[in-house]
Formats: structure tokens, sequence, C-alpha cells
């Protein structure tokens, strides 16, 4: 069993990353302060703790409205605003926890400028997606609301502020191509993914392909459990090592919740497209966006390994999510996410995907998460007549967030049905959702299927100077950047330095995670 052999990886973790910013309140708060953030320690967490206690009022107000509905739609939004307030909630007493003392509970990079610009940037689109829910309601909640919610966003972005934007130079974040991770003073054997002091039999572990469950799911009754969110539920609160569900072959007809307190939870199937999760949830049928995912996810450090999720909703009813996550310093490999609208949700926080299948027609892989797809096969699929194809929507809202999606060593193309069409829906890389939408593709492999434009708008000019969208050494068909569009905001990245930034090692600090994990990753721009 895994609990007997102590696999306390993200602990181990925890002891050995060198904080790169003293935590406040310590001996190195002197540090700290000018490291980390732009104002005393005293006025950051004075204005953290106001914004706690407006959350927790808002959060009052909004209860007063949960039983009050008869509108099935207006009650899953107000759902949503309860559960992404208590988030947001949760994030910033993270924010206050770790700038003051660190806790021994706190699955962060030892990067605390870092960590703080990651959780405070969740905090700032948990309102958004909040008031999103009310779309196609007709009550006055939303508006009874509102000024409460933008009160809150308004304390969080000001908060995000006094947090220094500056990235730690690539020496105090990991070099770019060793692999893994390392505090200083401590080196790594070429081609060694771990630490050389991780003890061996942990190692082992990490690099084995199977690990051992402490619980199994199996439909046929044959595992511990036969539905998977029992598993979940049975699962330790808090959890400093990996928790493992094996889940075998079937196709599960249910809806997983995974809570914000299941921590290190990993989750290993038989396979994409045998081990199944499947559900058919959808915005036609009176779910929010936000909820009507089939597999969803707060509790950091996730993973999954080879398993699908699916929404079978179909393209005729919209938003329809199959997988969605607020996961922190999470990963999944070699897993499938399939829908039509909206399949892939990675609503906020960082995450990694390695060698998954994302298949999907509009706005198909959004949300406003730090996140890295490496190795992944992104195929648009042939969605309704005259509707266009749209890879990303990408929600950063504001210059000072960390967000942004980063798609390196990827095969882009279309399914088999979309291209035997002759690509009678027109696909492009990416639209932007917010005003600060930032996309990069870098090093992949772009087919035909998609547009020689190669972005579309959102609205007329919205967000064409104040976006970002890259492109770096791409390849293929429709890798060509001689018609893209004219946009302020759109530019062909020739420089290495600059895609740099958007590597395992920079944007996600994969370095400083990853390693124990176990899953293989390439940290800089070189395979």
């Amino acid at each position: 069993m895994a609990a007997s052999r102590d696999l306390s990886v993200f602990f181990i973790m925890l002891m050995w990353v060198l904080c790169l910013c003293a935590p406040l309140g310590s001996a190195g708060s002197n540090v700290a302060q000018s490291e980390c953030l732009k104002v005393p320690a005293a006025e950051f967490a004075r204005s953290v703790k106001s914004a706690i206690d407006v959350v927790q009022q808002v959060v009052s107000l909004v209860s007063k409205f949960a039983s009050a509905s008869g509108d099935f739609r207006l009650s899953n939004a107000i759902l949503d605003c309860l559960d992404l307030l208590d988030l947001s909630a949760d994030e910033l007493s993270r924010t206050l926890s770790a700038s003051q003392i660190r806790n021994g509970k706190d699955n962060s990079t030892g990067d605390l400028a870092a960590d703080l610009r990651t959780w405070l940037s969740g905090a700032l689109g948990n309102q958004d997606t909040c008031m999103e829910g009310f779309d196609g309601t007709n009550s006055i909640v939303k508006s009874l609301v509102a000024g409460s919610l933008n009160q809150v966003t308004s304390l969080v972005k000001s908060i995000l502020t006094q947090v220094r934007q500056e990235p730690n130079p690539p020496s105090k974040r990991g070099s770019p191509g060793t692999g893994g991770g390392h505090p200083p003073g401590r080196k790594l054997t070429a081609g060694d993914p771990f630490p050389q002091w991780l003890k061996p039999s942990d190692r082992k572990l990490l690099q084995a392909n199977g690990v051992a469950a402490d619980v199994v799911v199996a439909a046929d009754g044959t595992g511990t459990f036969t539905k998977l969110m029992d598993a979940v539920s049975a699962a330790p609160d808090y959890s400093s090592r990996r928790y493992v569900i094996y889940v075998k072959k079937g196709i599960y007809n249910e809806y997983v919740e995974i809570d914000k307190k299941k921590w290190n939870l990993m989750m290993v199937g038989d396979g994409i497209d045998v081990t199944v999760i499947s559900g058919n949830r959808s915005y036609i049928d009176g779910w929010t966006t936000y909820r009507s995912t089939t597999f969803a996810v707060k509790g950091q450090g996730f993973i999954a390994r080879d398993m699908t999720f699916q929404n079978t909703a179909g393209p005729e009813k919209h938003q329809a999510v199959a997988f969605r996550s607020d996961s922190d310093l999470s990963v999944l490999f070699r897993c499938a996410m399939r829908g039509y609208q909206d399949t892939l949700y990675a609503h906020s926080m960082r995450q990694f995907y390695r060698e998954c299948e994302i298949t999907g027609t509009v706005d198909f892989i959004f949300g406003d998460g730090t996140v890295v797809f490496q190795n992944c096969r992104i195929l648009a699929r042939k969605g309704l007549q005259n509707q266009k194809n749209t890879i990303t929507a990408q929600g950063r809202k504001d210059p000072t967030e960390s967000t942004g999606f980063s798609i390196q060593f990827c095969n882009i193309s279309g399914d088999a049905e979309l291209l035997t069409s002759g690509n009678s829906t027109l696909s492009y890389l990416g639209r932007p959702w917010k005003l600060y939408s930032r996309t990069v593709i870098m090093q992949s492999y772009i087919s035909n299927a998609i547009r020689p434009e190669g972005w579309l708008e959102w609205n007329g000019d919205f967000a064409l100077n104040t976006l970002f969208y890259g492109e770096y050494s791409n390849y293929g068909p429709g890798a060509g950047t001689g018609s893209r569009v004219k946009w302020d905001g759109f530019q062909v990245m020739n420089d290495s330095a600059q895609a740099n930034n958007f590597t395992v090692s920079q944007f996600i600090l994969g370095n400083l995670w990853l390693p124990s994990t176990g899953v293989k990753y390439t940290a800089g721009l070189e395979v």
C-alpha cells in the first residue's frame, strides 16, 4: 500500500525547497519586504484581512438567496457564487498565511512572490465567474450582489499590485535545461529528472509505471468502490502524501467534484478511452458553464493519468465542460478531455498537461489558469453550421495577473471528421475572452485546419491592443505567419529569451515541483 511506503512527496518538496523569498514575520522579513512586496508587511496583511472580511460579508449576502429560488439556472448560479467566494476566501487566507509564517501545510513552490501572484490571480477571477453564472437569468439577484462582488475584485486587484511582478532570475528558478528543480548547492546528474538527495526508495516509486493504490474503483464490483466519487469522499483531507485511486477500465457515468480539502490525490486509469468519466450537463439544460463540468478538481497537487474525461452533450447544447481545474501544482498525464464547446476549463492556478488529447469546437481550452500544455494533441472538431472553432479563450483580466496559456511541442489540427469535410468549420488558435488574454504557441505542429490569419476577434476591436498572443518556431502547413492578424497585441517571437519566459521552468516554475510528480517534462526550449 502507498501508505506503508510513506510516499510523502509534497512534504519532502516543502522541506527541501529553499525559500527564494524569505517568509514575512521571520528573521528574513526585511528580505521578504524588499524582494516580494512593494509595501510593508503589516500593510499587506491588513489589506488581505480586509478583503477576507468583505468576502465573508458577501457570502452572508448571497446565502440569503440560496433557498429562495425555484429557478434551476438561478439556483446553480447562486451555488456557483457561494463556491467561488469560498475559494476566494481560501486563496486569500493562503496568501495571508504564507506571507507571515509558513505553516507546513502549504504545497507551494518556495518562490513566495510567484505563489502570492498565483493565489491572488485566482481570487481575482472568481467574482467574474460568479457574475457570468447569472447570464440567462431574469433575477434581480445579480444586480443586488454585483456591487459587493465588484468591491471584492477591486480589493484583490489592489493587493495584487502590492506584490512585485518582476520574475526571479533563472538562477533562482532552476536552470531551464535540467528537467528538474534543485536547491542551491545540490546538483543533478545529466539526464536525471530527480534531485540526488531524494532517497532511492522514493525515486523508484516515482519512476515506476505502476503506483501502489490506496483504493480501487471498479464498475464491475471487483474494487473497493464502484463509484469514483465514493473513493474521493473517503480520501483524507489535507494529505501531505500522495493518495492513489486506481480506476479500472469502464465507463463511469457520474459527476465528480474534488473539494479544496482533498490534497495530493492521484488517479490512475487503464488508458485513454479505456477508463472514461462521462457526463452530459450543458448550459442549454439549465446548468451554468462552471457547474456543467463532468469532472472538477479544487484540491491542490492533483494528478491524473491514463484516463478520459468527456462531456457528451454535443455542439447544439453550447457550453458543456468535460474537465475543470482550480488545482494548484496539478498534472494531467496521458489523459483525454473530449467535448465540443468549453471542453477544458483551466479556471485558475498552475497546471501542467503532458501527452494529453483535447478535442472541441468553440473556446474549447479556456479559463484564467497559468498553464503549460506539452506534447499534446489538440484537435478541433466539426461544429454547428456557420460556427467557428476557437481553440483557446484565455481569461486574463488584469496585466498584474501571472496567468496565461503556453502550448509547446504540441500537434494542433482537426479531427478526422473535420479534415474529411474539407475543414468546413473555420478554425482559429484562439480569441480574447478578457482584456489581457495571453496565449503563446511554441515549437508546435500546426496543420492547415487552422486559418492563415491564425486568431479571431472576440467582439470588434475589444482587447486587440492589450492582449498578448505570440508564436515561436512553429512548423507545418498552418504555421506560416505571413497572413497572420495585424493586431498590436500579436507578435511573432524571434527571440529565444522571450520565448523562454513561457517554458515550464519559468512560466509555472516546474523545476521546483514537477520532479515530485514523477511525470516527465521538458524544462526549457530544448528537448
